[in-house]
């Protein structure tokens, strides 16, 4: 079987860190580059790409939609968001999740897996500030668009920051003293964030990500959907009733370079990257 490549990740997230000027709600000509990179590498793995458009205040923003199996009924939903907040590159947030769905979808391409359901790789615009939260969301488009046309959805997952490992002991800080001893106190791991409701579809997508993996996968699921597991695209889908979940380093409780000018492809790990995606390949390909 095909596995992600890091070299191939590494060269995503240059794309994506070196655009001036940064790919934020603001620029719109950066946005467009990206939806053309996105939908150039795409077509390059075979994928018919097609494009989501809203406007707001008079711009024009877009989701870039790629389909394997698309003439099957059920689908999963794999996203991450490619803007970011403010002046900075955003190499972890969120070029790494960005990469890892291109990666992701090359993997199936090469593998061709015999599954019975669709995968929809969606990257979505204005995940970040000012429009977080809101209507306006990407994500919120996207999902809303299920909804009104009756899709039977199986899940969704969300690629959100990636990239950041540290092997140092004591590199995992925790958020809250309650969730002292929920995982471990070095951040070499990737952990799968969710809401209790949705309990049985976090459970087995760790499961799968944990199977034959060569990173630590760990687990939470939240009572509620506000604070910190609703942190991502994934909270949309909530609110239509869609199993949803993500795939995450712990953000800013890990990562300090979070949406500030340091949060460059220097500070990301791509052998762990790699072994994010091919953990969460295996989850996508068995989830049915």
């Amino acid at each position: 079987m095909n596995k992600a490549r890091k070299e191939r990740l590494y060269k995503d997230v240059e794309f994506l860190t070196t655009l001036r000027p940064y790919r934020n709600y603001l620029n719109l000509d950066s946005l467009n580059k990206v939806c053309d990179y996105l939908k150039k590498e795409f077509t390059k793995s075979g994928f018919d790409c097609g494009e989501q458009k809203w406007t707001v205040s008079g711009n024009e923003y877009k989701n870039i939609i790629a389909s394997y199996n698309k003439d099957r009924s059920k689908r999963l939903v794999v996203g991450a968001h490619y803007d970011v907040c403010g002046n900075q590159p955003g190499a972890d947030d969120n070029a790494s999740a960005v990469a890892g769905l291109l990666e992701t979808a090359r993997v199936m391409a090469e593998n061709n897996p015999g599954i019975d359901y669709r995968v929809d790789f969606v990257a979505y615009c204005l995940e970040e500030p000012p429009f977080f939260g809101s209507q306006k969301m990407g994500s919120y488009i996207h999902a809303k668009s299920l909804h009104d046309n009756n899709a039977e959805v199986i899940g969704m997952i969300c690629y959100e920051m990636i990239g950041y490992f540290s092997d140092k002991p004591g590199s995992q800080p925790v958020p809250f003293p309650d969730l002292t001893g929920i995982y471990p106190g070095t951040a070499d791991f990737i952990i799968v964030v969710g809401i209790k409701k949705y309990n049985d579809f976090n459970k087995k997508i760790h499961k799968l990500m944990s199977e034959n993996t060569k990173i630590n996968t760990e687990i939470i699921s939240f009572s509620s959907p506000d604070g910190l597991a609703g942190l991502s695209d994934q909270r949309n889908y909530w609110k239509f009733g869609y199993r949803a979940l993500m795939i995450n380093d712990t953000s800013f409780v890990r990562n300090p370079n979070y949406h500030t000018a340091s949060d460059t492809i220097e500070t990301l790990d791509f052998s762990k990257m790699t072994e994010v995606v091919n953990s969460a390949y295996n989850a996508i390909i068995k989830i049915n």
